[in-house]
């Protein structure tokens, strides 16, 4: 009797009637996502033990995102694309190189935006960058952006991005006492940092002398959002539930970070306004752009929105790609004695420094810069959203067309490509010779996809060879790189980590050079 009054108690019923809501609404979204891929007669990925637990072992961060794309990648290793779901959400994984080309470049009309991962009124800073706009405003944005990574751009900002790195090389030399074992991570964070503070920004920092700087901090809060079981609840809150994470004020950065970018923004607008200074930088041409005639008003957000977004790439990515580069030398030593001789090849013979036109002569280094893409691509993953109709051929021998529809997601697996020794023979194999003059036109086209392709591509992939190229010479000329007891050799993938980061972070040995 107790038992059946608990029952019908006013909470029990309250919860009975939560838990039949959230059947009757989980239900639909379960039998979308597992059979819709059955109906449309693709191979797709089925409702399994072993599906479900490798994705929420991924979410739940119990193993590597490379675990999880390699998953992915080879479950059906001959077919074209693969039907898998994203928290319900049907998404089509293409496997087939000429498939991609035509999804990225040839029909991009059909899928020309990436999916969104935040409303734009819960997150503007975050909605509005370049790499989350859609339609004509990303077309606008892309189009006032573009000029900034120009070659002669490029070419403008080689010596503040110089500067930069000598100094901070320099820095490394007058302290020798922590160059026995460097975490790099940390320290090439704070490189790119005075990059992004000048050259998008015009100030000069120096984050190896002013360690707490806000630039670098800053840069530390943005950066690590992906940390942590508060992150993963509000990433999930601001993913899926964004009217009710607004209600809590949960936002992805910090409201003091935010107003610390509206801030240094704005102010530096105004100085130049007032003082008529003009630098062809990316704040120069935002502000351009404000002042003309758009179909969408640029305001002060937009422009901070494009800045954050380059200085999370310029910060965390760059710096993850320079750290890579560092780890392959140090435990290559033939490859590293070899670059260090084309870089020393290449001193200005006036002044024994690095000019623009060297570095771009400097064929080994790029080919040690692209080796190191493939083996470690910034994203393991990049995808485009259909906004129109489209009929993709027969996956593989037994099986029909497939008409995706408007706002279906297609994911291309830029990891598994990349170490598909069907395109990449001994793809663990550290190897710049791939992409010799003699071998790299014997890639196969859309296997490798560092920074995307097409339209999409990343707009600042120039700004980060350039930075990364330049730290690597001025590293190799003054020191030898080594592994430490703390070096992990093979690379073992953190599973804390939604992108690549060796377990334990990135460490090697500096061992000055006698010139």
């Amino acid at each position: 009797m107790e038992l059946y009054q608990l029952f019908l108690s006013p909470f029990a019923l309250l919860l009975i009637t939560l838990i039949l809501i959230g059947v009757v609404k989980i239900v639909p979204h379960v039998n979308r996502a597992y059979f819709y891929w059955k109906k449309k007669d693709a191979p797709y990925l089925p409702l399994s033990w072993s599906s479900f637990t490798t994705g929420w072992k991924l979410f739940m961060r119990r193993i590597s995102i490379v675990h999880y794309n390699n998953f992915l990648y080879n479950y059906f290793p001959d077919a074209k694309y693969v039907g898998i779901s994203s928290f319900s959400t049907p998404v089509i994984l293409l496997r087939d190189p000429e498939l991609i080309k035509d999804i990225m470049v040839k029909h991009f009309e059909h899928f020309p935006d990436h999916r969104s991962f935040v409303n734009e009124d819960v997150e503007p800073l975050f909605a509005k960058n370049v790499a989350s706009l859609r339609g004509d405003r990303w077309k606008e944005m892309r189009n006032t952006l573009s000029p900034s990574f120009t070659a002669s751009k490029m070419k403008f900002m080689f010596e503040l991005i110089s500067k930069c790195s000598s100094d901070f090389v320099d820095y490394l030399v007058e302290h020798p006492e922590i160059c026995l074992a460097i975490e790099t991570k940390q320290a090439f964070r704070r490189y790119t940092t005075d990059v992004i503070a000048t050259a998008a920004f015009g100030i000069n920092v120096n984050s190896m002398k002013e360690q707490n700087n806000e630039f670098y901090t800053r840069g530390v809060e943005v950066t690590t959002f992906s940390s942590g079981a508060l992150a993963l609840l509000k990433f999930t809150l601001l993913r899926f539930f964004p009217r009710f994470a607004k209600s809590l004020g949960i936002s992805f950065f910090p409201s003091a970070t935010s107003k610390f970018f509206k801030k240094i923004v704005g102010e530096t607008i105004e100085v130049r306004q007032k003082h008529g200074i003009i630098r062809p930088d990316m704040i120069h041409l935002l502000m351009q752009a404000r002042d003309k005639e758009n179909s969408h008003k640029i305001t002060l957000d937009d422009i901070v929105s494009q800045a954050v977004v380059f200085f999370f790439a310029g910060f965390e990515t760059s710096a993850t790609l320079m750290c890579f580069v560092a780890h392959e030398l140090a435990v290559n030593r033939d490859v590293q004695d070899r670059l260090r001789e084309e870089v020393e090849q290449h001193l200005s013979e006036e002044n024994d420094t690095i000019s623009y036109e060297s570095l771009s002569k400097m064929v080994y280094m790029d080919m040690v810069v692209s080796e190191t893409l493939r083996k470690y691509p910034p994203a393991t993953f990049t995808d485009r959203l259909c906004v129109k109709n489209y009929e993709l051929p027969p996956s593989q021998s037994g099986y029909k067309s497939v008409t995706v529809e408007s706002n279906a997601m297609m994911l291309i697996p830029v990891y598994g490509l990349h170490h598909d020794p069907k395109y990449f023979p001994n793809p663990q194999k550290f190897d710049p010779e791939r992409f010799s003059d003699e071998n790299k036109d014997n890639i196969f086209p859309y296997t490798y996809l560092p920074f995307g392709h097409g339209p999409r591509k990343c707009i600042g992939n120039r700004f980060a060879l350039m930075e990364t190229k330049l730290l690597i010479a001025h590293l190799l000329r003054k020191f030898i790189l080594k592994t430490t007891e703390k070096t992990v050799e093979p690379v073992v993938f953190d599973k804390k980590e939604f992108t690549l980061k060796p377990v334990g972070g990135f460490w090697i040995g500096l061992e000055k050079r006698k010139i």
